[in-house]
């Protein structure tokens, strides 16, 4: 069985990275995809204990909610073993907000790498640098660097190809200003260092709250009574997955 492998990947905390990566994980997991998430932040382990809540959140309820498997493998783990022997359809390797070898050789593993930021200039300097005044893109920065250089690493090891989305995330309604040329500064630089950009998830209440029950988007019927916010959560969630173009279930469902 072949394995699919997505990174969630930066080096900047407060991007929403962990909570995509358990969304993308029950997402898949509730379309029948076998599923494996390892976060490797073994400090903080966000996604962890989002997995955590939810199994408690379903055995206290009895409920059988699509579920991925999910362990912290610790600093030390090999990602290329946990890859090859997860046996899953897709592994999700969800990567701390630091700089470190074990991060750098997750990215080189990927098939699919998502990089949430932050929809500012403060966040774009992850990827690129711009002029204070025309808000031009001058030059890739240190992250799309690392990205080159697992890329190149990647195509050397099995000639794969990693498919680097960039994701704008927490998107608000105000600063549209700011919004157009974070957008046009992306565009530029997608087209230099080689990039997609997709759809992200908007800056709402609701990530907030889902987190102590382990509850997703995608677990509607145990949400309560849906707002006008649920459903277009809802739809950002869905035409992200279409975006990102991820595997068709590949084996029995992951319960």
């Amino acid at each position: 069985m072949s394995t699919h492998v997505l990174v969630l990947g930066n080096e900047k905390g407060g991007t929403g990275k962990s909570t995509l990566a358990v969304h993308l994980a029950v997402a898949l997991a509730e379309r029948g995809v076998h599923v494996v998430l390892f976060d490797l932040d073994e400090r903080q382990r966000t996604s962890a204990r989002y997995l955590e809540n939810r199994v408690d959140f379903a055995r206290r309820l009895g409920l059988d909610l699509p579920m991925p498997a999910f362990a912290v493998p610790g600093p030390e783990a090999d990602p290329g073993d946990l890859v090859a022997t997860a046996g899953a359809g897709v592994v999700v390797l969800d990567t701390p907000g630091r700089d470190s070898p074990q991060a750098r050789a997750a990215l080189s593993l990927a098939d699919t790498l998502v990089t949430p930021i932050n929809d500012s200039f403060v966040d774009f300097d992850l990827i690129g640098r711009v002029d204070p005044e025309t808000h031009e893109v001058t030059r890739p920065s240190f992250y799309a660097e690392t990205v080159w250089k697992a890329r190149q690493a990647r195509a050397r090891a099995d000639r794969g190809t990693v498919d680097w989305v960039v994701l704008r995330n927490r998107l608000s309604t105000l600063e549209a200003r700011n919004r157009r040329r974070v957008g046009a500064a992306l565009e530029a630089l997608s087209r230099r260092v080689g990039f997609r950009i997709a759809p992200g998830l908007s800056e709402r209440v609701i990530f907030r709250e889902l987190f102590p029950r382990g509850l997703t988007l995608t677990d509607a019927a145990h949400l309560g009574e849906a707002s006008i916010s649920h459903v277009a959560a809802r739809a950002e969630l869905r035409e992200l997955m279409r975006s990102l173009a991820l595997p068709e279930p590949v084996a029995e469902p992951c319960r």
